[in-house]
C-alpha cells in the first residue's frame, strides 16, 4: 500500500515536472529563434526591371535596376515594359529547391520594388503583374505554397518609402527628392507621404499578410519619411495579423527585430540580431551583362565570417524576366550547397566563440571600401559594395553545444597552426574531427596550439575545411 502510493505521488510529481519544463520551454521559445539558427537565406530581386535587363532605349541603361530615375522615364512610358513581363519559365518549386540546395533556409523576394510596380496580385492598387502583364497570374502564390510543401521559411520584401507610382513620395536622400519620380510628380513640396501610407502601403501589406497563409519575414527598405506614430501603426498592423512575423530594422524608428546591413559587414561581434545583404554579382535586378559573380569560395568565406560575427547572411541573385535563376547563380549555389551538406554542423544554430578569426597569413592590401556619404549626390547606391574580395587563409570559429568549430579557409599548407587552441588559450583539447568525413585525423596540440593537417582539394571543392573540437 504505501509502495503503491509512494509510485502515484511519484509519478505525479514527474508529470507535473515535465508540464512545468514544457510550460517553460514554450514560454522562453521566440519568434526569432529559427531566425537565429538559419544563418542562410536567398533574396531575390524581381520586377519590370528584370524585363529590360540592364538596357533602356538602345544603351545600357544608368542605374541599372533603378533606371526609371535614373534615366528620367515617365511613369507611363516605364509601365508599358509590363506588356511584355511574361515569366513563362517561372518555376515556384524549382527556385524553392535550388536555395534548399544550397543550404539556404529561407527566402525573400521584392513583392514591390522602387517602382511601385506589385509582383503580386494587389487588389487595392492595379499596377500589378496580374492585372498589367501577359501573365495575368500571382506567382507570389506559387512561390509561398512551394515554400509551405518544402519546409522553407518565406518572406516579402517592401520598398516603404521610395515608389515612383505614386504622387506622394518625396525621398531625402541624397538630396531633397533625390530618389522621387520628379519626372511625373516635380514638386516635392505638395506631397504628403501620409497619405501614400493610407492608400497604398496598409491595404497592400495587409494583402500580403492575408492572401498567403503564414509569412515569417516583412522585410522593409529605403523607409526614407515614415513617422514613428506610422512606424508603430505599421507594426502592430502586421503582428496584429501575423503575430509570429519578423520584421527587419527598416521599418525605422526602433521597431525592427534585427538590424540589417547592406553590401556590408560588420567589423566585430554584434551582440543583437542582424544580417547582411549582399549581392552574387555586382547588381540586385538581373542585369543580362552583369557576368562575374563572386566565387563560390569568397561567398562561403562570407557566410562563414558572418557567422562567426553573430549574423546571417542573405545572398541576393535576380532571375530572370523568364522567370529563370541564372545558369551563374545556379553553378555557384550548387557548389555553395554541397560545400554546406559536408560542413554545416558549425554554421546552423551556432553562436560566436571567444575569438571570430585567426589568420594563418599575411593579408593582401583590403580593397578600399565605398563609403557613401549623405552629403554627396552620388547615382551609385544600388552598386555599393563594399565587401572585401581578398582570399587569404584564415580560420573562422563558431561554437554550438559545448563544441568549437574550426574552419580553416583557403590554406596554402598541408598542415596550419591554429594558436587560438593553445593549451593556454582553449585548454586541453580531447578530440578533432573533421566534419566531412568519418576518417581519423592528423592532429597535436602544443604551448603554440593546435596543428592539423588539412586534405587536398579536388578542383572543383570548395577550399574550405571544418573541424569540430572537443575540450
Amino acid at each position: 500500500m504505501k509502495q503503491s502510493t509512494f509510485r502515484r505521488k511519484f509519478y505525479y510529481s514527474l508529470g507535473f515536472l515535465l508540464i512545468f519544463m514544457t510550460n517553460t520551454f514554450a514560454q522562453s521559445s521566440d519568434k526569432m529563434d529559427w531566425w537565429k539558427d538559419a544563418k542562410f537565406g536567398m533574396f531575390l530581386h524581381w520586377g519590370l526591371y528584370s524585363q529590360t535587363a540592364g538596357y533602356w532605349d538602345g544603351h545600357v541603361a544608368k542605374g541599372n535596376e533603378h533606371f526609371m530615375i535614373h534615366e528620367k522615364i515617365s511613369l507611363k512610358e516605364y509601365a508599358t515594359i509590363a506588356d511584355d513581363f511574361n515569366p513563362v519559365n517561372f518555376n515556384a518549386e524549382k527556385w524553392v529547391l535550388t536555395a534548399k540546395d544550397a543550404g539556404m533556409k529561407y527566402i525573400i523576394i521584392t513583392s514591390k520594388h522602387h517602382d511601385g510596380f506589385a509582383m503580386f496580385d494587389s487588389p487595392s492598387n492595379d499596377y500589378n503583374i496580374k492585372t498589367r502583364t501577359p501573365y495575368a497570374k500571382d506567382p507570389m502564390k506559387e512561390l509561398v505554397d512551394a515554400c509551405h510543401k518544402h519546409d522553407m521559411k518565406f518572406g516579402f520584401y517592401y520598398s516603404l518609402g521610395r515608389d515612383w507610382e505614386d504622387p506622394d513620395v518625396a525621398t531625402d536622400w541624397p538630396f531633397k527628392g533625390g530618389r522621387s519620380n520628379l519626372v511625373d510628380y516635380p514638386d516635392e513640396d505638395i506631397k504628403v507621404y501620409s497619405r501614400y501610407f493610407e492608400r497604398k502601403v496598409k491595404p497592400q501589406i495587409k494583402e500580403l499578410m492575408t492572401q498567403y497563409g503564414k509569412i515569417d519575414v516583412i522585410w522593409f527598405d529605403t523607409p526614407e519619411l515614415i513617422s514613428p506614430e506610422e512606424s508603430k501603426e505599421l507594426r502592430e498592423l502586421i503582428l496584429g495579423i501575423q503575430p509570429d512575423c519578423i520584421i527587419n530594422s527598416r521599418i525605422k524608428h526602433g521597431f525592427g527585430d534585427y538590424k540589417v546591413t547592406e553590401q556590408e559587414i560588420v567589423d566585430g561581434l554584434e551582440s543583437d540580431p542582424w544580417e547582411a545583404c549582399i549581392t552574387m554579382g555586382k547588381n540586385w535586378g538581373y542585369i543580362e551583362y552583369d557576368t562575374i559573380y563572386k566565387s563560390s569560395e569568397l561567398m562561403t568565406r562570407q557566410l562563414l565570417e558572418i557567422v562567426s560575427k553573430g549574423g546571417n547572411l542573405l545572398l541576393n541573385n535576380g532571375p530572370t524576366a523568364k522567370g529563370e535563376i541564372t545558369d551563374l547563380a545556379q553553378a555557384r549555389l550548387a557548389q555553395i550547397g554541397q560545400w554546406m551538406k559536408q560542413n554545416s554542423e558549425g554554421v546552423y544554430g551556432a553562436k560566436p566563440w571567444k575569438v571570430q578569426a585567426e589568420r594563418l597569413a599575411e593579408v593582401p592590401k583590403q580593397v578600399e571600401k565605398i563609403k557613401v556619404s549623405e552629403g554627396e549626390n552620388t547615382m551609385k547606391d544600388n552598386l555599393k559594395d563594399a565587401t572585401s574580395k581578398d582570399i587569404f587563409p584564415e580560420v573562422r570559429f563558431t561554437t554550438k553545444d559545448g563544441a568549437i568549430y574550426a574552419y580553416v579557409c583557403s590554406p596554402t599548407e598541408k598542415k596550419v597552426l591554429i594558436k587560438a587552441f593553445s593549451i593556454e588559450n582553449a585548454g586541453k583539447i580531447k578530440t578533432v574531427t573533421q566534419l566531412n568525413t568519418s576518417e581519423k585525423v592528423n592532429w597535436k596540440q602544443t604551448q603554440k596550439g593546435l596543428m592539423v593537417e588539412i586534405p587536398k582539394y579536388s578542383e572543383n571543392e570548395i577550399p574550405i575545411t571544418g573541424f569540430k573540437i572537443g575540450l
